[in-house]
C-alpha cells in the first residue's frame, strides 16, 4: 500500500510526471523533461532509465544545437488514437500513435442532410479501413477525440439546435461512437478543436492566449485563456457568430437578428455573388477568383474581413488576446480579408489591446480540427496504465481505456488542459 507523502508514492508521482510531459509533446529530450516537471536531471534519467526497461518509453539518440541528446517518446506499443472531424459538409478521420505521428488520415464527402445515424455509420467505416490501412488491430485504440459544428451540452454531451448538420440536434456523437468504436471517446465543438490545434502544432504555439476563428457555413471561435480552452459553464463560449452587428439586419438561424454569422458564413455571402458566377458557387472559389482579381469577389472577402474585425474588436475589449488565427476556406484569402479584419479592430478596439493583437491564418488549414482531436483525447488519457507494467501489447491497450480520464462526452471527465507547443510529425 503506498502512504501519501512515502517514497514509493513521491516515486510514483514522478514516474507519472515523466510520462505526462513525454506524452502531452510527443517526444522530449531529457533536459526538455527536467525544466517542463521540474526534477532534477539525475531523477529525470533514473526515471527514464526504468521506464525504458519497462518497455514504456523509445529511447533514439538525437541533437540539441550541435550536442547529443537522447529523445524520449512512449514506446510505438503503448497504443493508438483516434482523431474524427465532421464538418458541414466533410468527414476527416486522422490515426496517430502515442509519440504524436500521425499514421493515416483521411477525408471524404459528407452529406449535409444525412442522419446522424448515417454519419456515425460513414465514421465508423473510415475509422476501420485507415486503421486496416495502417496495420493496426482494433485492439490496439485507446481512446478517440471527436469534433462537430456545433455547441454541445456540457452535461449531456448532446448537440444543440445551433448545429450546422441538420437533424443532429439532441444526437449524442460521444456515445454513438464509443458504442460502435469500443473505447472511450472525448466530443468538443470544431473551433475549440481548431483551436487546440493550432495552440499546440500551429500558429498558436506558445501562446498563452488567442482566439481561432472559423469562418465556413458557419462562425465559431476557439478561445484559449492562459494556455486553456475556455468553454464556460455550458459548454458554449466562443459563439461570436451570433454577437449581433444590426439589430434590423436578416433573420439568422438561432432566431435573432443580424448575428455576424449572417454576414460572414458561406450560406448567406455566396448568393451575393451567385447572379455573377451562377449556382455551386463555393467558399473556395470565391477566394480563388478574388485572388485573382475579380471585382465582386474581392469587395465580398473584405465586406466579411470588416465585419469579422467589428466582432474581434470586442474580443479585444473583452479577453485582450495576443494572437487571432483565422481558419476555414475563407483563411486562404491572406491580406484580401486579414487586412480588412485589422482595419476594423484598429478603428474599434481599445489603442493597447489593438496594438498588441497579431491577427494571421492559421497554418494548419482543413487539418487544424482533426488535429485538435487527436489532441483532445492524448490530453484527457491517463498515465497509469503506461507505468503500471509493460507498456505493450493488447492488456497495455486495455488498460489504458480503463484509465482513460473521461468517458463518452464531457460527462464525469476533465474538459481542458494545458498543452506544451511541440512539432506534430504528419
Amino acid at each position: 500500500m503506498e502512504t501519501p507523502g512515502s517514497q514509493t508514492s513521491l516515486h510514483r508521482a514522478n514516474l507519472e510526471r515523466v510520462v505526462r510531459a513525454v506524452r502531452m509533446a510527443g517526444a522530449l529530450t531529457q533536459a526538455e523533461i527536467a525544466r517542463s516537471t521540474g526534477l532534477s536531471a539525475a531523477t529525470v534519467s533514473n526515471i527514464v532509465r526504468e521506464l525504458k526497461e519497462s518497455g514504456a518509453v523509445d529511447v533514439t539518440p538525437t541533437s540539441v544545437g550541435g550536442r547529443r541528446a537522447r529523445s524520449i517518446s512512449l514506446s510505438a506499443d503503448a497504443g493508438m488514437v483516434v482523431g474524427i472531424d465532421f464538418g458541414h459538409t466533410h468527414l476527416r478521420v486522422a490515426v496517430a500513435d502515442l509519440a504524436h505521428r500521425v499514421l493515416a488520415e483521411e477525408a471524404v464527402p459528407l452529406d449535409v442532410d444525412a442522419s446522424a445515424e448515417q454519419g456515425f455509420d460513414r465514421a465508423e467505416v473510415l475509422v476501420g479501413r485507415l486503421l486496416a490501412a495502417a496495420g493496426i488491430g482494433p485492439g490496439k485504440v485507446i481512446g478517440a477525440g471527436l469534433g462537430v459544428p456545433g455547441p454541445l451540452d456540457a452535461e449531456s454531451g448532446a448537440l444543440g439546435p445551433a448545429s450546422m448538420l441538420p437533424g443532429w440536434t439532441g444526437a449524442d456523437p460521444g456515445k454513438e461512437m464509443a458504442d460502435r468504436l469500443g473505447v472511450p471517446v472525448l466530443v468538443d465543438n470544431d473551433a475549440n478543436l481548431g483551436a487546440l490545434g493550432e495552440l499546440i502544432w500551429g500558429g498558436g504555439r506558445g501562446v498563452g492566449d488567442l482566439a481561432y476563428i472559423k469562418v465556413a457555413a458557419g462562425v465559431g471561435a476557439g478561445l484559449v485563456i492562459d494556455g486553456r480552452i475556455f468553454r464556460g459553464p455550458g459548454g458554449t463560449a466562443g459563439e461570436i457568430g451570433h454577437i449581433t452587428l444590426d439589430e434590423s439586419g436578416p433573420v439568422c438561424r438561432c432566431g435573432n437578428r443580424g448575428c455576424l454569422e449572417t454576414f460572414a458564413a458561406a450560406r448567406h455571402v455566396l448568393p451575393l455573388l451567385t447572379p455573377a458566377h451562377g449556382p455551386g458557387l463555393t467558399m473556395e472559389r470565391v477566394v480563388a477568383l478574388a485572388r485573382g482579381g475579380d471585382p465582386g469577389c474581392r469587395r465580398v472577402v473584405a465586406d466579411v474581413g470588416r465585419h469579422l474585425g467589428s466582432a474581434v474588436a470586442g474580443l479585444c475589449n473583452l479577453l485582450n488576446p495576443s494572437r487571432v488565427l483565422l481558419g476555414g476556406d475563407l483563411a486562404e484569402a491572406g491580406e484580401l480579408v486579414l487586412g480588412p479584419v485589422r482595419d476594423s479592430v484598429s478603428r474599434y478596439a481599445i489603442p493597447s489591446a489593438a496594438r498588441r493583437l497579431t491577427v494571421a491564418a492559421a497554418s494548419l488549414g482543413p487539418r487544424a480540427e482533426v488535429l485538435g482531436a487527436l489532441a483532445l483525447v492524448l490530453s484527457e488519457m491517463g498515465d497509469a496504465p503506461l507505468i503500471g507494467g509493460r507498456a505493450g501489447g493488447a492488456g497495455a491497450a486495455g488498460g489504458a481505456r480503463a484509465g482513460f480520464a473521461g468517458s463518452a462526452g464531457f460527462a464525469g471527465g476533465r474538459r481542458g488542459a494545458s498543452l506544451p507547443g511541440r512539432s506534430f510529425t504528419p
